[in-house]
C-alpha cells in the first residue's frame, strides 16, 4: 500500500462512512486519483478494525465498496451509483414497511434486489431477499416467505455475514411459528439467539428472546414466555428500539390475557398502542386495538370493546385497500379476520344485530367484489374504500329485488355460528347455532362436514391427507336416514326453519362461510328423512354483495348469444393418467354428453376433438357452456388460484384449462355448467372459495353450476337433460335445477347421485328450445369395460348408501355361494341386474365413478369380503331370512381378473 497516500485514503473512507446514503458517488467523483488498489486495501483493513470495535454496519459497508472497486475496471463510479440507489431503495422499503405500506415496500425491495444482482452485491441481495420474505410473511403468504428467507440464509452463510445469517434464521422461525410448527420455530430462534450473543448483536438478541416467548406461549408455557418477554423488553429499551418495545409490551399483554389477568393485560396493551401510534405502525396499532377489544369483551365492557374493535377494523380496511395485488389482499385479510369476528360478537351482545350483519358482509369477498367491479361493470368505480360497502338498506333492497330469502352464516368462534335471515319483504332476523354438541362428541365442524360427505359415499381426506373413516353410528340407518345430514340440518336449518318460505318454488340463497361451503345444503335431512330440496329451491352465493353485481351483469348479457357448447369425456393426456392424479376416461360420459347435446339440439365435442384451444375459442361466442370432464383442485402453476379442467391435449399442450386461464377470458355466456369432478371446491378463505367457480364469474358469467363432489355419468346425464328441459318449460334456473334433482332422486336413490350440484349467481329464466328426452333412452346396461372388481365393489357401495327400499323386493334373488370368486360373483350380479333396471342404472353410476378416478388397489379377495359384509348388514336391515342371501362362510378362492382388471 502507498504509505504517502494512506492519510488521503482514510480521509476519503471517513467521508464515505459519514455521508448520507446516495451521496457516495459524488464524493468519489471528487477524488478520481484515489480510486486504485491502494484504496481497496485501505478499505479492507479499516473494515477489519471497525469489526473489532463492534461497528458491524460500517465494516460491511466498507467491505462492499472494496469488493466493487476491486472487480470493476473503469466504471467504478457508475457501479457505486447503482449500489447507492439500491441502498436507498432498500432503506425506503424498510421505512414503508414500518408504517404498513406493504405494497410500496414490496416494490422498493424488488427494485433493490434487481440492482444488487446486476452489480453482484451479494450482501444487498441477501438483505433484499430477507425483506421480501418479511413482507410476504406479513400478508400471510408463509410458504412464499420461507423461500425468500432460505435464499437469503444461503447467501449470508456463503459470504460469512453472521448478522445476516442470524436474522435469516430468526425470520424462518417466525414463518414456521405462523404455520404453527412451534418446535421447529424454537430451533431457529435458539440458533438466532446463539449467533446474536456470540457477535454482540443486541438487536438480534432482543428479537430472538421475544420470538422464543411467542413460541412458548403458543405451547401454553406461559411462565417461560413471560420470562423471555421481560428479557427482550429490557434490551429493547436499552437500545432504544421503540418498535420492539411496543411488540414486547403487546406480547406481555397477551400472556397475561391468557392467564386471565385482564386488568394487567389491558395496561400492557395500552402502553403498546401508545408507542405504535407514536411511530406510525398502523398494522401494529390495529393488532393492539383488536387485543384491547377482546379484553374489554371478556370483562363485559361492551362500549369500550366496540370502540376499540371498530378502530381496528377501520385501519385494516385502509391497509387492505392500499394493497394492489388481489392475492395479497386475500392473504392479508385472513391474518386480520379476528377483529371482524370479535366486533360481530360485541354487536350481537349489544343487540345491534343489523350492524353485526354489515360487519359480517364486510368480512367476506372484498377482493372478489373489487375485481368484479373492475372487470365487469361499466359504471364508475368507487373512489374510496368507504363507498365499497353494503349497508342494511341495500341488503334489504337486494332481497326485495330478487324476491328471495337470503340466509347468511358467520362462523365467529368454534362453538357458535351467527345466522341472519333476510326475507323478501326486507325483514332481518338474527339467530344463532350452538356448536357445543359437536365439542361434546370431540368433533369440529369441519370434521363433521367431511364425515357427512363420506356418509353419502364421497371420498374425503383430512388436513394431513389421510383418508377419513366413518364410525358405524354415522352410517345410513334402516329407515333411510343419514345421521350426519340430520345433524347438520339440526345445526344450520332448524334455528331458522320458521323464517323460511312455505312455497317450495320461492328461492333461498345460502351465503356459507368457510367450511360451510362444503355442505350439501340440498341434501340436508330433517328428522322425518325429508331432504331440504324437497321443500325448498336452493342456490348459493359467496356474499350478498356478489349477488348485487352478478344481477347487474346478467342484465347486460341477456340473450346476446343462442348457441350451446357441450363437451364430454375429452382424451386425457398421459401425464394426468399417472400419480398423483391417476385419471381415466369417464365411462359413459361421452354418451351422457351426446344425450345432453341432443336435448339442446347441438353436437357434443369429445375425445381428441375437445382440445383446450378449440374449447376456449368456442366459449367466447356461446350462451350456454356445459363441460363434462375431469376437474382438479390443484394449484399447478402456483398462481394462488387452484383448479383446472382437463381437456384433450394438442401438440405440446397437456389440455388443462387452469383457473388462471379462465380469468384472462371475457365471456358473455349466461350459464356455465361444470359437470366435472369437485369443480365447486378450491381454497376456502374469507373471500369465498378461490377456484374455478370464482374465475368463471370474474370472466363474466352471471350463473354457474358446479359440483361439490364427483358423480356418475348416468346420474349426471339424467339430471342435466331434465334441467335443460325444465328451462325450456319456462322454469327459472334455480327451480329447474331443483326439479331436475327431485326427478333424478326418484331414479338414483342416494344423495351421492343427485345432490352434488349447486347453482351460484342468477336465477332468471333462460328460454330454450329443446328436444324432449324419453327416460327409456337413458337406461344403460352395465358397461362391457367394467371389471369384475368394479362390479362387485360398485354393488358394495350401493348397498352401503342407497335407500333400503331399492333392494327390499330384489335382494333375496341374488344367490351367491361362499365358494364363488370375484369373477363368478360379478357375472351373477350382471345377470341379476338384467331384470332390475333401476338397480342396474344405480350400479352403473357407481362403476362410472370408479372409472373416473382409477380403480382401487384392493385385492379381489378384499373386495369380495366387503361385499359379503354389506350383504349381511342389508339382510339384517331388511329383515330377510338367514338363508335368503348366501353370505356366510370362509372367504372364497380368487379367480383371475378379466381383461382390463383393476
Amino acid at each position: 500500500m502507498n504509505s504517502e497516500r494512506q492519510p488521503a485514503y482514510l480521509n476519503l473512507i471517513n467521508q464515505l462512512l459519514t455521508c448520507p446514503s446516495g451521496e457516495e458517488p459524488e464524493i468519489l467523483n471528487t477524488h478520481p486519483e484515489l480510486l486504485d488498489d491502494g484504496l481497496v486495501a485501505a478499505m479492507l483493513e479499516e473494515a477489519d478494525n471497525l469489526r473489532k470495535f463492534g461497528q458491524l454496519n460500517n465494516a460491511d459497508r466498507l467491505k462492499d465498496f472494496a469488493g466493487l472497486l476491486g472487480k470493476v475496471d473503469g466504471d467504478f463510479l457508475a457501479v457505486i451509483a447503482l449500489k447507492a440507489e439500491a441502498d436507498r431503495l432498500l432503506e425506503r422499503g424498510n421505512q414503508q414497511y414500518k408504517i404498513s405500506q406493504f405494497r410500496e415496500a414490496l416494490q422498493s425491495w424488488e427494485q433493490a434486489l434487481t440492482i444488487y444482482r446486476e452489480i453482484g452485491n451479494r450482501q444487498g441481495e441477501a438483505a433484499s431477499l430477507g425483506n421480501l420474505g418479511l413482507a410476504y410473511n406479513s400478508i400471510g403468504q408463509y410458504q412464499k416467505a420461507i423461500k425468500f428467507y432460505e435464499q437469503s440464509l444461503d447467501i449470508d452463510r456463503k459470504i460469512g455475514n453472521r448478522e445476516g445469517e442470524a436474522i435469516s434464521l430468526g425470520n424462518l422461525g417466525i414463518a414456521y411459528q405462523s404455520l404453527e410448527q412451534y418446535q421447529r420455530a424454537i430451533k431457529f430462534y435458539k440458533q438466532y439467539l446463539e449467533i446474536s450473543r456470540k457477535i454482540g448483536f443486541r438487536q438480534g438478541e432482543a428479537d430472538s428472546l421475544g420470538n422464543l416467548g411467542i413460541a412458548y406461549q403458543s405451547l401454553e408455557q406461559l411462565a417461560k414466555a413471560i420470562k423471555f418477554y421481560k428479557q427482550s423488553l429490557e434490551i429493547k429499551r436499552e437500545i432504544i428500539d421503540r418498535q420492539g418495545e411496543a411488540n414486547s409490551l403487546g406480547n406481555l399483554g397477551t400472556a397475561y390475557q391468557w392467564l386471565g389477568q385482564l386488568a394487567k393485560a389491558i395496561k400492557f396493551y395500552k402502553q403498546s398502542l401508545e408507542i405504535k401510534r407514536e411511530i406510525g405502525d398502523r398494522k401494529g396499532e390495529a393488532n393492539s386495538l383488536a387485543n384491547l377489544g377482546y379484553s374489554f369483551l371478556k370483562i363485559h365492557q361492551m362500549a369500550e370493546a366496540e370502540t376499540a374493535l371498530r378502530a381496528s377494523v377501520q385501519i385494516i380496511e385502509t391497509l387492505r385497500y392500499e394493497l394492489l395485488n388481489d392475492d395479497h389482499k386475500i392473504s392479508f385479510f385472513e391474518t386480520k379476520i379476528l377483529a371482524y369476528h370479535l366486533l360481530q360478537k360485541v354487536l350481537v351482545a349489544r343487540s345491534q344485530f343489523n350492524e353485526a350483519l354489515e360487519i359480517s358482509e364486510m368480512s367476506r369477498t372484498r377482493a372478489f367484489v373489487e375485481l368484479l367491479q373492475q372487470t365487469l361493470l361499466t359504471n364508475e368505480l368507487p373512489t374510496n374504500n368507504e363507498t365499497n360497502k353494503l349497508s342494511i338498506p341495500k341488503i334489504q333492497q337486494i332481497a326485495r329485488d330478487r324476491n328471495s330469502t337470503i340466509v347468511e352464516y358467520s362462523i365467529v368462534e368454534s362453538d357458535i355460528i351467527y345466522i341472519w335471515v333476510i326475507q323478501p319483504n326486507g325483514n332481518i332476523t338474527h339467530r344463532a347455532a350452538n356448536l357445543q354438541p359437536l365439542k361434546q362428541q370431540n368433533q369440529s365442524l369441519k370434521q363433521i362436514i367431511l364425515k357427512t360427505r363420506v356418509s353419502i359415499g364421497t371420498n374425503e381426506t383430512d388436513d394431513e391427507g389421510n383418508k377419513i373413516q366413518l364410525e358405524s353410528q354415522y352410517n345410513r340407518d334402516e329407515t333411510g336416514g343419514f345421521p350426519l345430514l340430520q345433524l347438520l340440518h339440526q345445526i344450520l336449518i332448524e334455528p331458522i326453519i320458521d323464517l323460511l318460505p312455505t312455497d317450495a318454488n320461492s328461492p333461498i340463497i345460502f351465503i356459507p362461510h368457510y367450511d360451510l361451503f362444503l355442505v350439501p345444503f340440498a341434501a340436508l335431512q330433517d328428522s322425518n328423512n325429508r331432504y331440504l330440496i324437497e321443500n325448498h329451491t336452493i342456490l348459493t352465493s359467496p356474499s350478498i354483495q356478489v349477488l348485487e353485481l352478478t344481477r347487474e351483469h346478467q342484465n347486460r348479457v341477456r340473450g346476446l348469444r343462442q348457441a350451446a357448447l357441450i363437451v364430454g369425456d375429452p382424451t386425457i393426456h398421459p401425464n394426468f393418467q399417472l400419480d398423483p392424479h391417476n385419471l381415466r376416461q369417464i365411462p359413459r360420459a361421452k354418451e351422457a354428453a351426446e344425450a345432453i347435446a341432443a336435448t339442446l339440439q347441438t353436437q357434443a365435442i369429445s375425445g381428441d376433438n375437445a382440445t383446450k384451444v378449440a374449447i376456449l375459442d368456442r366459449m367466447l361466442n356461446t350462451r350456454i357452456v356445459h363441460l363434462s370432464a375431469h376437474g382438479l383442485i390443484d394449484d399447478f402453476q402456483s398462481s394462488g388460484i387452484p383448479g383446472a379442467i382437463i381437456l384433450a391435449p394438442s401438440g405440446d399442450d397437456d389440455g388443462a384449462i387452469h383457473a388462471i386461464d379462465i380469468l384472462q377470458l371475457k365471456l358473455d355466456s349466461e350459464l356455465v355448467v361444470l359437470s366435472a369432478c369437485s369443480t365447486g371446491r378450491g381454497k376456502i378463505t374469507g373471500d369465498g372459495v378461490i377456484g374455478l367457480s370464482r374465475c368463471f364469474i370474474l370472466a363474466g358469467v352471471p350463473s354457474i353450476i358446479v359440483s361439490l363432489w364427483n358423480m356418475g355419468a348416468p346420474a349426471a346425464q339424467l339430471l342435466m337433460t331434465e334441467f335443460y328441459q325444465n328451462l325450456a318449460r319456462g322454469d327459472n334456473r334455480a327451480v329447474a335445477l331443483r326439479r331436475a334433482m327431485l326427478e333424478t332422486k326418484d331414479v338414483f336413490m342416494t344423495p351421492l347421485d343427485w345432490a352434488p350440484f349447486t347453482l351460484i349467481g342468477e336465477t332468471e329464466t333462460l328460454p330454450l328450445s329443446t328436444e324432449k328426452t324419453d327416460l327409456r333412452r337413458l337406461l344403460m346396461s352395465l358397461s362391457d369395460k367394467a371389471t369384475s372388481k368394479q362390479i362387485v365393489a360398485g354393488l358394495t357401495k350401493l348397498l352401503e348408501i342407497s335407500e333400503p327400499k331399492l333392494f327390499a323386493e330384489h335382494l333375496s334373488a341374488l344367490k351367491i355361494s361362499e365358494t364363488d370368486n370375484v369373477d363368478i360373483i360379478a357375472e351373477k350380479i350382471k345377470e341379476w341386474c338384467k331384470t332390475k333396471p333401476k338397480i342396474e342404472l344405480n350400479l352403473e353410476s357407481k362403476i362410472s365413478l370408479m372409472g373416473a378416478g382409477g380403480t382401487d388397489s384392493d385385492a379381489p379377495e378384499e373386495v369380495v369380503r366387503e361385499l359379503y359384509e354389506a350383504l349381511k348388514k342389508n339382510k339384517i336391515r331388511l329383515g330377510l331370512s338367514r338363508n335368503s342371501v348366501a353370505v356366510e362362510g370362509a372367504a372364497p378362492t380368487v379367480g383371475e381378473e378379466g381383461p382390463g382388471g383393476g
